[in-house]
Parts: structure tokens; C-alpha cells; sequence
């Protein structure tokens, strides 16, 4: 029996690499990692294995073998600047050779190519023989160059399973054309003296505006799609990388302001000049956090009012709104889900079987609330579009954020089932930071399945976002190679990595970015294989560089540089070494460990000074003000193509906007920054940064080395 048990692990191996499943992986201390064989199981279960124990495994092998052979050519081919590589086909080695086929190329723009070819006149490269089968191996070579698209190519003649998705992609992704900067700050964080509470997309104009006068090209903000915010039942999730859709806005971030159908709704004006909502307007005002429950329902309350108006009444910008929903196909089917939500007041789990289908009849739900969810959408759509045109005039634009993944009970999950693996969640391993790893919550999205949908709904995703952004931040980009997922009851530590043909991904990404003139940057921070750089390098994906984290020998040219992210600690707290404590206050850290950690902060900073002192940034002061402008002159002055200033660092805040891997106990995404736009736009001290880091971006002004930040 043991021999028989020491097969099956072998075997088990084998499947699991068939699956692109790594059976081992080097951690964060370049210890080897060896995945159990549960959890082996686990995975090959979710992306649709036949496994339920090692018995099963030999079976599965067999058939995933002939699944892999029986496809006569590969799902996806790349051709990059247009040049198609030679297409591997798996023909029965039976096949006469003067046997014909058709090959029909069908282009993005509707123009159609064909051939007739005989299988003699492809190159014989090898043999196989699979599960009794013998293939022979040769090399199909379309002889023109393609335009850059998604094109469809069909083998006729030779079996089944016989089509392609080319992607005809330039080589590296949109590129920024000159040096430039920017600033960042959460949009739920950002607040003036007309928002009410939170953000709004008025006041994201206002700061994109505020930065261009300054010289800069962009606003940086998190992730703005739609959210879970606890309305009528509804689950409440406020992190900005747990969307409820990849395709949708946050109606949250709305300024009532500025929606035309308020100045001919007269009832919307009673109940906005009503005393108990200025009241609660100017309790939202006040208070230090932001209360997406309030504040939400606050704005609803006017928001349906206007839905209801604009449905009820005849308009002009009826025809606008028939445009968008009709450039919109999922707007419909998002609009019910939203709406069988609250309806039920529950996550579609737990809807009356029908429902949980990704199909909901127009009668099953309200049709008012379903309008108020596609009236928002078209509302969010145009004050978007309005802020990018504005901020795309004097640089690059909005530097928006695209999450990794999607909450579990969103629509996109329901909607899209196949596309999700269902029964695993993805995650990080274990870390210096995480020593049991990390579990994020939301299903990956199943590499095969993506694939043969020709990458719709991530083309779906990214056009959504790029169609306002100048540059994008790829979240986790090294989920482009491969992800971490965790099997439902495993802990974290236990998990494995999955691969994803990750030079598909950069082409349908280069594509599209060229296709939106947008700038790609991937966040490249972690545990990254070595594979990853390079790759981003080779298509053009700008890293991240972030100071706090060590000073690198040599500054990447191709790069967003910047002294921290919205999961560190603020330059100020970092100064200071509040990150020790505050990981033993959330259980990170044993309390013996922190003097080690303490020291090792110590380090960080010691080599920090030097490195400025060294290269003249910094002279002879420890002052916190004065480091923290050294460091700021010298990203400026480096050769990275961003340079992304924090507001926040600015005026010294202490407190991070997130604490990786807690939850509700923490104020997470919801702490509103410390002054309003109003005073923080005439701050000297923050006029004198942006200043400098403008001179020193366009080598307009000489380096300011006395490390004071002020003359």
C-alpha cells in the first residue's frame, strides 16, 4: 500500500503541474516550500479536476493529458508588433500528408483572410504519444503581418477544438513622454468645504486642478468602483480593493451639485435646503471619520428623488442616458443585481434559487431601485468624464487604481461564475510582516476559463477604467505570473501558487493601454519572482519604487518613485518607529520580538541618512522636516519618470490610511485627512515642496542640498 500511496503522490505532482500548479515555492527567507497533498487536492477540485482523494489522481491524469492534446492548437497566440509566431499544432500522427485544411482569420475590424494548406507543408518538430494516441507536432506560420487587435483564427479540416484568439499587440505598453509628478491622496479622504463628509468627484477636480497650476500631471487616488456600504441589508465593505464590480462607480463619491436634473426637480431642492438634511450635512462635515453608512444614505435619500424625476419626466438628456446604457451592456443586469440586493437584503447566496443564476427577469425586482442603480452609474460616468478630460489637458491625468480582485458576493462573481474559482480565495505566503500569510477573501479569477472567453471580461474591466485614466496602477501585477490561492479551510501559510500565461495578460494590456494612450504601472512590492521585472521591463510596465522600503543602488528610469503607500506607515510614523508597536497593538508582533524590530527600524533609518548625506541631500540635521525633504529633492531629482508626493507626509500625519490584515477594528478607509482642501492648497510649507519638486523634475531650478526644504 505504501508503494501504491508513494505513486499517487507522484502522480498528484505530475496533475498538479498539468494545472500550472506549483508544487513547491522559495519563500520571503528562501526556505523551499513543499504543498500538501490536501491542499494539492483542493485546488485541482476548484479549477475543475475530477479528485476527491489520491485514488482518484490517476484517472484525472489520464484525462487531462488527452483534454491538453485533443486541442489541435494553443487557446491564445501573441503576436507581437504584428508578427504572428509559429503556431504549434497537435495533429494525429494518422493524418495523411496530403491532407488540406483552411485556416480562416477573422480581424478585429471585420476584414477576413483564408488558406488552404496541406499538412506536408507544415514543419514536423516531433513526436508525442498520449494515453495510446500519437500526435505529430508541426508548426503552423501565418505568413502576413496582423494589425494590432483581437483577431480570431479557425482551423477547418482537421477536428474540432481547432481555434485560436491572436493577439496582435505592440510590444511595450503606452509610455509617458517626459518626467513629470503628482500628487496622492484617497478621495474618501480628500474633503472641502462643500463635500459633504467624504470626497466627491468635485473635489477631485478641484485638486487635479489645484496640481496643475503647481506644474504637476496627475492626481493619485485608490481604487473608486462600486462598494458594498450596508444599504438595506446589504453586506458593508468599505476597502476599496473588495468592489462589489470591476465595471461600475462608486455613486458615493457623487456631488448632488452638480447633477443637471436637480435645477428642474423642484422636490430635490426642498429636501436638499431642508433643515434636518443640512444638518446632517454639516454633522458629516465635522466628523474626523468618514461614515459611508451616513453619508450614503444621505445621499441617496436625494439621489432617488432625482432618479425618479429624470424617470418620470421627459428630458433631453433622456437620449444621453439611452446612449451610455446602450454602450453599456452589463448596466441592465448590474441594475437588478444591485436592486435584488436590497430588495432581499441579502448577498445573492442566499437569494431564492433562480436568482443566484446571474440572470434576473426585469419583473422579479423593483424597477425603481433598479433605476436609481443605472440612473447613478450614468451620473458617476459623466462627472468622471468630466474631471479626466480637465486633468488630461496639463499631463497625464487621473492615476487610477485597479484592484487585484472582487468581493466574493459582487456582481461580477455572480454574473460571471465560470470566469471564478469558486472554494478558494486568493492571498499572499508568509512574509516578514505576515508570518502566517495572508487570506484577501475574493475567488481568482480561473486561468483556462479566461482564456477561452478571448479575455472579454478583463478587456471589460480595464476599458472601463482606462477610458478616464491617464495612468493605471496594476494591482499586485505579479498575479500576472501567478497568485497565491488558499483552499476554503486551510490557513493561509498552507496555500499554493497557480500560474496565469501571464505574456497574454501583458499583451491584452499593452493593447489596451495604447488604445487609451494610458501609462501601466504595476505594483511589484512583496514576494516577487524573478521572472516578474524583467517582464515588466520588456512590455513597458512602469515599477514601483518605494523609498521607506530601501534606498535602491540605482534608481530605475522606468519607475513611479515614492516615499511610501496607503499600507505603510506615513513618513512621519515611519520617522518616528511607530510601525514596531503598532504591529504588536494588531497581534502581527510578539512583544519580545519588538526589540529587534526596533533596532532593525534603526538600520533602515541610519542607511536612509547616509545615503542622503552621502550624496549631498542631506547636511549635518536630524530634523524630521528636513529628512523628509531631502528625500523628497531627491526623488525629484532622480531619473524615475513619476515622482508621487503624499499630501499627507506634507503636514506630518502619523496615522496610516490601512493596516494591512485587519478589519472592522481598525479605521480602515475612512479616515478623513487632517485639513480640508481649502487650507491645505495655501499651506506654504506644501507650496514650497511642490515647488521644489517641479524645479527639480523639469531642471528649472538647482538642487536645494541643504536638506531644510526652504530657503
Amino acid at each position: 500500500m505504501a508503494g501504491h500511496s508513494g505513486s499517487f503522490r507522484s502522480q498528484l505532482r505530475e496533475l498538479a503541474r498539468a494545472y500550472d500548479i506549483q508544487t513547491a515555492y522559495t519563500d520571503f527567507w528562501g526556505q523551499r516550500r513543499r504543498a500538501e497533498p490536501g491542499v494539492l487536492l483542493a485546488v485541482l477540485r476548484a479549477l475543475g479536476a475530477g479528485v476527491e482523494t489520491l485514488r482518484d489522481v490517476p484517472d484525472a491524469l489520464r484525462e487531462r493529458r488527452q483534454e491538453l492534446w485533443r486541442r489541435v492548437c494553443p487557446q491564445v497566440c501573441v503576436a507581437w508588433q504584428g508578427a504572428a509566431p509559429a503556431l504549434e499544432l497537435r495533429l494525429p500522427a494518422r493524418l495523411d500528408e496530403q491532407r488540406a485544411f483552411v485556416y480562416r482569420l477573422s480581424l478585429e475590424n471585420g476584414q477576413k483572410r483564408s488558406r488552404t494548406v496541406r499538412v506536408g507543408e507544415l514543419a514536423l518538430v516531433g513526436h508525442q504519444t498520449v494515453e495510446g494516441q500519437r500526435y505529430g507536432v508541426r508548426h503552423l506560420r501565418l505568413p502576413e503581418r496582423l494589425p494590432f487587435g483581437f483577431h480570431t483564427l479557425r482551423l477547418e479540416g482537421v477536428g474540432a477544438q481547432a481555434s485560436c484568439l491572436v493577439l496582435s499587440a505592440p510590444q511595450k505598453a503606452y509610455g509617458l513622454k517626459e518626467k513629470t509628478w503628482g500628487v496622492f491622496l484617497p478621495l474618501y479622504a480628500l474633503h472641502s468645504d462643500t463635500s459633504w463628509g467624504g470626497g466627491d468627484f468635485s473635489d477631485l477636480d478641484a485638486l487635479a486642478a489645484w496640481t496643475a497650476e503647481q506644474g504637476g500631471g496627475s492626481v493619485t487616488t485608490l481604487p473608486l468602483l462600486a462598494a458594498f456600504l450596508g444599504q438595506d441589508g446589504e453586506p458593508f465593505e468599505p476597502s476599496p480593493y473588495a468592489p462589489v464590480s470591476r465595471l461600475f462607480w462608486n455613486e458615493c463619491y457623487l456631488d448632488i451639485r452638480r447633477i443637471p436634473e436637480l435645477h428642474s426637480c423642484q422636490a430635490a431642492r426642498s429636501l436638499l435646503a431642508s433643515t434636518d438634511v443640512q444638518a446632517e450635512v454639516t454633522a458629516l462635515r465635522h466628523a474626523s471619520q468618514l461614515d459611508y453608512r451616513r453619508q450614503m444614505a444621505l445621499k441617496r435619500r436625494l439621489l432617488e428623488v432625482l432618479a425618479r424625476h429624470f424617470f418620470d419626466q421627459p428630458s433631453p438628456r433622456q437620449a444621453a442616458f439611452a446612449e451610455f446604457a446602450a454602450a453599456q451592456p452589463e448596466l441592465d443586469d448590474y441594475a437588478r443585481f444591485r436592486a435584488a440586493g436590497e430588495h432581499f437584503g441579502a448577498p445573492w447566496p442566499d437569494w431564492p434559487r433562480p436568482l443566484r443564476d446571474g440572470r434576473i427577469r426585469p419583473d422579479a425586482v423593483p424597477q425603481e431601485r433598479a433605476n436609481y442603480h443605472r440612473y447613478v452609474q450614468w451620473l458617476a460616468h459623466e462627472q468622471m468624464q468630466a474631471v479626466a478630460d480637465k486633468a488630461r489637458r496639463h499631463g497625464p491625468g487621473l492615476y487610477l487604481d485597479l484592484p487585484l480582485g472582487v468581493h466574493a458576493w459582487g456582481y461580477d462573481v455572480w454574473k460571471q461564475r465560470e470566469l471564478f474559482v469558486s472554494g478558494v480565495s486568493s492571498g499572499a505566503p508568509p512574509d516578514n510582516f505576515f508570518a502566517g500569510g495572508q487570506n484577501w477573501g475574493f475567488p481568482p479569477l480561473h486561468p483556462d476559463t479566461s482564456r477561452a472567453r478571448a479575455y472579454g471580461h478583463v478587456r471589460a474591466y480595464l476599458r472601463h477604467h482606462l477610458r478616464h485614466a491617464g495612468m493605471l496602477r496594476l494591482d499586485h501585477v505579479m498575479g500576472l505570473h501567478r497568485l497565491f490561492w488558499v483552499p476554503h479551510g486551510y490557513e493561509p501559510r498552507q496555500g499554493v501558487y497557480v500560474g496565469y500565461p501571464a505574456e497574454e495578460w501583458y499583451a491584452v494590456l499593452s493593447l489596451e493601454s495604447h488604445r487609451s494612450r494610458t501609462v501601466l504601472v504595476g505594483e511589484d512590492l512583496g514576494t516577487v519572482p524573478a521572472s516578474v521585472r524583467p517582464a515588466m521591463a520588456r512590455h513597458g510596465i512602469l515599477r514601483s519604487q518605494v523609498l521607506q522600503f530601501g534606498v535602491p543602488r540605482r534608481m530605475p528610469a522606468r519607475a513611479v518613485a515614492s516615499l511610501n503607500t496607503h499600507d505603510s506607515a506615513p513618513f512621519a510614523a515611519f520617522w518616528r518607529g511607530l510601525e514596531g508597536r503598532e504591529r504588536v497593538e494588531c497581534g502581527f508582533l510578539e512583544l519580545a520580538d519588538l526589540r529587534q524590530v526596533e533596532c532593525e527600524h534603526e538600520d533602515r533609518k541610519r542607511a536612509l541618512v547616509a545615503f542622503l548625506t552621502q550624496h549631498g541631500w542631506l547636511e549635518g540635521t536630524l530634523d524630521p522636516q528636513a529628512v523628509y525633504a531631502a528625500c523628497v529633492a531627491y526623488l525629484a531629482a532622480s531619473p524615475a519618470q513619476f515622482v508621487l508626493i503624499s499630501l499627507e507626509d506634507v503636514w506630518g500625519e502619523t496615522h496610516r490610511q490601512n493596516m494591512p490584515g485587519t478589519g472592522q477594528e481598525r479605521p480602515n478607509w475612512r479616515r478623513k485627512a487632517r485639513f480640508g482642501f481649502e487650507t491645505f492648497s495655501h499651506m506654504p510649507r506644501l507650496l514650497e515642496i511642490v515647488r521644489q519638486v517641479q524645479g527639480l523634475r523639469t531642471g528649472k531650478r538647482a538642487p536645494n542640498r541643504t536638506g531644510t526644504g526652504s530657503r
